[in-house]
């Protein structure tokens, strides 16, 4: 069966430095993949290629069974939902209008649109009141809820998460995390999303691959790469995930 999203031998240099070496990856339908890695490896990079927003310098990137190009990138970013830290939203819109800022340029009715709302709002767990406020009078949680509408709103077949989580408290995402788990497996959703931390992407992933230095070093399950460990960096990444257990002791 052909990948919903795949990547073959990409590659990406900005400014003389080598930021994506030729990293070869494929995401089948209604499958889940993590990104992890430290800051700066690349794993952001590779989430834009798939939306189109960087052109790789060599290889291609195909989102259901359409190449990534110039000319085919604004209709392939209309199938995939792209989520950012802290929502991404547009300050001087509601949250509201930011959930249905795409769909109202697509022209649809009002009815359709409140329907959709309603539907998206019960799978995030976001309060209708919270759809009246701008940005700034929400908290960081509920801007990640309305990222997630957005995001969702026209039935993308590819949903993106650039560390979603990653600027929350704890309490806060451990909720986000339950949620986003919740959501992932009620829509069944191919989804790819950046993070740092090796719990959330064993919590919320299908797979899991370790980027370090521009390079895919290994992918598998979350127990594969713990049992067997097939670069010194993967094995030095699940080392430094230290337990509570370990901190008290």
């Amino acid at each position: 069966m052909q990948p919903l999203v795949s990547l073959d031998a990409v590659t990406k240099s900005f400014k003389g430095r080598t930021i994506i070496r030729p990293t070869t990856l494929a995401v089948a339908n209604g499958e889940r993949l993590a990104l992890i890695g430290p800051s700066g490896c690349g794993k952001s990079t590779l989430l834009r290629m798939i939306l189109g927003l960087i052109m790789p310098d060599g290889g291609t990137v195909t989102v259901n069974g359409v190449v990534v190009t110039d000319k085919t990138s604004r209709a392939v970013r209309r199938r995939v939902g792209y989520v950012i830290q802290d929502g991404g939203l547009f300050p001087h819109m509601t949250a509201e209008e930011n959930v249905t800022l795409c769909a109202r340029l697509e022209g649809w009715e009002r009815g359709r649109l409140d329907t959709r709302v309603a539907e998206l709002r019960e799978l995030v767990h976001l309060d209708a009141a919270r759809l009246a406020r701008r940005p700034r009078e929400l908290s960081g949680g509920e801007r990640q809820r309305v990222g997630m509408m957005r995001a969702l709103f026209l039935a993308p077949d590819v949903l993106l998460l650039d560390e979603p989580l990653g600027a929350l408290d704890p309490i806060v995402r451990a909720q986000l995390q339950e949620d986003l788990r919740s959501a992932f497996r009620t829509l069944g959703k191919t989804v790819v999303f950046v993070t740092h931390d090796m719990a959330e992407a064993a919590y919320l992933a299908d797979s899991i691959a370790v980027v370090r230095e521009g390079e895919v070093v290994q992918r598998g399950t979350m127990r594969e790469l713990v049992e067997t460990p097939k670069h010194p960096f993967v094995k030095e990444l699940i080392g430094a995930q230290r337990s509570l257990t370990e901190a008290l002791a």
